[in-house]
This record gives C-alpha cells, sequence and structure tokens, in this order.
C-alpha cells in the first residue's frame, strides 16, 4: 500500500468511527470539562437539604457567633444616646502615618467626595447636580446632631459610618473596621481651616 491509500484509509476509518460515535442516546451531553460545574455537589440555599431538621439548606448562624472580619458595635446603638457614648468611647486604634492617611484620602474620595466633596466642603458631584441638599462643611459647617463639624471626635464619625445620618446612609457595609479608620484620620485633616 501506498501513502496515499494508507491516508485514506484513515480519514475513513476516522469519519466511520465519528459518525458511530454521534449514533448513540441523544439525551447525552458527551463528554464534559468539569462535571461538577454541571452537577454541583453543594446544595443551592433555596433548595431542600435532608441532613437538617427544618430540611432548609440556608441556616441561621448560631448564637452568639461573630462572622469572619465583622466587629461588633453593639454597646453603642443607634440612638442620641450611643452617639454621645461612642463620642469618648471609641478612638482611632490606628497610627497616623502617611501611608494610613494615603489610604484614607483614597476611601474618603471613593465614598465620601460624591457628597462631601474633594475638600470636604459639602460640593461634591452630587450636591452640583441639584438633587440633595449640601452637607456640611467639615471645616466651617455644624452637625445636625449639633456641634461644629470641625469638633467631630473619632467615635463620633465613626458611628456616623456605622450607621448613617440623614441622607447619608451606612457604610458598614462597604468599609471594613480599619477602612473607617483611614477615613476618619483623613477627616480629620480636612476639619481644619482650609
Amino acid at each position: 500500500m501506498n501513502k496515499t491509500n494508507i491516508l485514506g484509509l484513515a480519514i475513513i476509518m476516522v469519519a466511520v468511527a465519528t459518525i458511530l460515535s454521534s449514533c448513540h442516546d441523544k439525551r447525552s451531553r458527551g463528554l464534559e470539562y468539569a462535571p461538577n460545574m454541571y452537577y454541583p455537589i453543594a446544595y443551592n440555599p433555596d433548595q431542600k437539604n435532608p441532613i437538617f431538621e427544618n430540611g432548609i439548606s440556608a441556616q441561621v448562624p448560631p448564637i452568639g457567633t461573630t462572622p469572619i472580619g465583622f466587629t461588633k458595635f453593639d454597646e453603642f446603638p443607634n440612638t442620641p444616646e450611643g452617639y454621645t457614648a461612642a463620642s469618648t468611647g471609641i478612638t482611632n486604634p490606628l497610627p497616623v502615618t502617611k501611608k494610613n492617611l494615603v489610604e484614607g484620602q483614597q476611601l474618603y474620595i471613593a465614598m465620601c467626595g460624591p457628597c462631601h466633596g474633594p475638600k470636604g466642603m459639602g460640593n461634591g458631584h452630587i450636591v452640583e447636580l441639584g438633587k440633595f441638599p449640601a452637607p456640611p462643611s467639615y471645616s466651617t459647617g455644624n452637625s445636625s446632631r449639633g456641634g461644629a463639624m470641625n469638633q467631630l471626635t473619632d467615635g463620633k464619625i465613626y458611628h456616623t459610618i456605622q450607621y448613617g445620618l440623614n441622607l447619608m446612609g451606612s457604610y458598614s457595609s462597604q468599609l471594613s473596621p480599619e477602612e473607617r479608620w483611614k477615613v476618619i484620620m483623613y477627616v480629620h485633616q480636612l476639619q481644619k481651616p482650609q
């Protein structure tokens, strides 16, 4: 046999094998690259689960547990009394360093700047659109809770970030406790006369 006949015979054999392998069960998906992606082992949160007595997959965490990375703030509730208690009960645990201030500035510009403005004057982009009233300036304004904005303590700012105030919502899910302290550190820089 010459090379052409061998090559032709090989092509015919591959074609026949392909045709025969495609003639099996039509419901089969054939080979799967990662079958665990198609048929997951874990239960979905909305699936019935025979492992638990109540048959629910999405279980409530045990009482008294704390999620990883979560900091409890129970001793300072979202009340005027909690705000006042936070004023004297909390201080920034991070050292004032150039690195922390730069990170605080970046976080402030991303999270707080749209309303409070890049210099804390209450002239952020959202305010300039005329959709919302301006928040008070950190250096010259007065807080809606009473007192000058430039006199806000670490605890008062932390409490406001944790729970929100007026039109400002809570940022507890967007900023970790360490990030909040860095933002507070930078806000203290904005409280100084501009």
